[in-house]
């Protein structure tokens, strides 16, 4: 649908308010208080109160409640206030973009750590030497995310593909197999996949069903919830199951070194795939960027679900 640009420039300066009033709108909201929101946007506190004045009537809306002095943001527009977040955060966003790279673009990019570090950095000279024009920034994020509430284009993420307003390349399954230290099963080696209910599991934030999926593929019926400890990575799960603590359901290739030199001890005859796989993720806002689709295109080529990943 296309619009009429001298209608679209008068509906702006009629629904678009100053951003300085914007920004001490969001402020108040995040930081609870007038003279925090001074400190921040180095406005006196008088200035930022007749930024907020100003803003409701250039809107019409009560958007403050004022109780003996003590601003506060009223129940209505506290999704305005997460609208206007968002906005705002991309204004910074392109802005930053701009700067940093005018020429090729940038990438932002949220990484699994473990993921990230062992299949991805491997191959990303290949890319920078293709696109020496585009830079790739990265954050770790272990859990999932909004897109329109993080600065990232895209993101390396595990899960069942079905994130939504998304788009997703496949890059790999995964395998697990389940290890522990020697010295935990010297008294009584596990004979079957029942026995392991018998030691202490090792359960891993981003993957909470991993030890019921991998129970159930091998016959296990459970009637109730697994206890266990539970870690933020495979960085620190392994560890633990290094240091004897219990048993830790892991990605083949995360165990083999260890197992090949006897630190940690394979319980099952052979790795099995997990539910879920490792993807590319990207909002289809994003779809176009010029930055995200060679990136995406170049990262099809290296995605081989079938393959071990680079030791």
């Amino acid at each position: 649908m296309f619009h009429d640009k001298s209608s679209y420039m008068s509906m702006s300066r009629r629904f678009l308010p100053s951003v300085t009033a914007l920004r001490a709108l969001e402020a108040l909201d995040r930081l609870g208080s007038a003279s925090a929101v001074a400190d921040e946007l180095s406005l006196t506190q008088g200035a930022v109160s007749r930024q907020l004045q100003g803003l409701e009537q250039h809107l019409g809306v009560d958007l403050i409640q004022r109780d003996r002095k003590r601003l506060s943001i009223a129940p209505a527009a506290q999704d305005y206030v997460a609208e206007i977040r968002q906005a705002l955060n991309q204004i910074a966003q392109a802005s930053l973009r701009l700067q940093v790279a005018p020429v090729g673009g940038t990438l932002n990019l949220a990484i699994l750590p473990t993921f990230g570090m062992r299949w991805l950095m491997p191959r990303l000279p290949e890319f920078a030497r293709l696109h020496p024009e585009i830079t790739i920034n990265m954050s770790t994020r272990l859990e999932s995310f909004n897109f329109a509430q993080e600065p990232f284009d895209a993101a390396i993420h595990f899960g069942l593909g079905d994130w939504p307003d998304t788009d997703n390349l496949l890059l790999r399954t995964e395998r697990v197999v389940p290890v522990c230290a020697p010295a935990l099963i010297q008294a009584r080696t596990p004979q079957s996949p029942k026995d392991l209910l018998r030691l202490p599991l090792l359960h891993i934030q981003t993957r909470p069903n991993a030890w019921q999926d991998w129970l159930e593929q091998n016959g296990v019926a459970l009637n109730a919830p697994l206890p266990g400890t539970m870690y933020d990575q495979f960085s620190t799960i392994t560890q633990a199951a290094l240091h004897g603590l219990g048993v830790a359901l892991v990605p083949d290739y995360l165990a083999e070194q260890d197992v090949a030199t006897g630190r940690l001890v394979a319980l099952h005859p052979q790795a099995i795939e997990a539910k879920g796989a490792y993807y590319l993720v990207w909002p289809r806002s994003k779809s176009r960027d010029q930055s995200l689709m060679e990136f995406r295109h170049w990262l099809a080529s290296k995605a081989q679900p079938e393959d071990d990943l680079p030791r």
